[in-house]
């Protein structure tokens, strides 16, 4: 009986931020790791197949098992390569600046970043159609919810970001010290994304601290990257043989088998339905079966997803 592989497959594109995030991290842990780019708008059926309907970018692949959100990506990256570590012990608020930073943090920066000049800047000088695609499919995600105006975004950035200065001159080199750990990455990523952003980027000139903060971030890297197409990482779900254990915890209000559907509750609220495998006060798995990529597990984390039963 042959091995299943234990490959990190990244499915991510270039210009995605959290994917970013996620690239630094396995470059933090010096990991290698298979790059697979997918489409940054839909249709993206390759995607679909292994997912289920979960359509945010990135998402990491290990054989038939599929960890959706950097938040639990960070985690499986944490359990495959403990040092350096991305949770030190002695920083405590470090995981809840982080959720702050990928939610709160980047709904301001997007803002910031997606003005006119900075969305041409973004996506390389698109064509009309191009930029009718992308902020069709961006409005989908948020079903077609409002976002910050750019004086509430830009009054609400600037804050942020001097609060980011004042806590690197107090802690420095990093967020919380001499080290790197998970709150300089997902702060990171949302600045990363202004600074694609060239013609409006520089609005981080006026904070001193941040920009040489921020060279040290990049300089990490991405780690040993190799490419891989999806057709490739399909087949490698198909014939992975197994899965990651899991178990559903008594107490939580569902139990092992039950029919149910994750969704994101912020934007990209697509749900996966599936058959529930897996649940802790941390993480939630659901088994579902595809044509083509087999029988996966599609993994999310607790914090910023919802899971409902399926009615019979």
């Amino acid at each position: 009986m042959t091995q299943p592989t234990r490959d990190l497959i990244l499915h991510h594109y270039n210009m995605s931020p959290f994917a970013e995030k996620v690239r630094l991290m396995l470059g933090f842990k010096g990991l290698a790791w298979q790059s697979v780019h997918i489409p940054p708008v839909l249709p993206k059926p390759d995607v679909v197949a292994l997912t289920g309907g979960y359509r945010k970018t990135p998402f990491l692949q290990v054989g038939a098992d599929v960890y959706c959100d950097t938040a639990l990506i960070a985690r499986v990256l944490e359990a495959r390569q403990p040092a350096p570590t991305l949770y030190p012990a002695a920083a405590p608020l470090a995981v809840p600046l982080a959720q702050w930073a990928d939610s709160v943090l980047f709904q301001a920066a997007v803002c910031w970043a997606m003005q006119p000049a900075g969305v041409a800047a973004i996506l390389g000088n698109p064509s009309p159609q191009t930029l009718k695609d992308f902020a069709a499919d961006r409005a989908a995600m948020r079903n077609n919810q409002p976002r910050l105006t750019l004086a509430d975004g830009t009054v609400q950035l600037k804050a942020h970001l001097a609060v980011i200065q004042a806590q690197l001159a107090q802690a420095g080199p990093w967020l919380f010290g001499d080290a790197p750990c998970i709150a300089d990455f997902s702060v990171g990523h949302c600045l990363w994304f202004i600074r694609r952003a060239t013609p409006v980027a520089g609005l981080l000139d006026a904070y001193p601290a941040i920009g040489p903060w921020l060279e040290r971030l990049f300089a990490i890297g991405h780690g040993r990257p190799t490419e891989m197409s999806s057709a490739r990482a399909i087949a490698v779900a198909a014939g992975a043989g197994g899965h990651a254990p899991v178990a559903v915890q008594p107490g939580l209000g569902f139990e092992t088998g039950q029919a149910v559907t994750v969704a994101a509750t912020d934007y990209g609220a697509d749900p996966v339905a599936g058959s529930l495998v897996g649940l802790t006060p941390d993480s939630v798995t659901v088994r579902r079966t595809d044509p083509r990529a087999g029988t996966v597990q599609v993994h999310f984390p607790r914090f910023g997803f919802a899971v409902r039963a399926v009615a019979a």
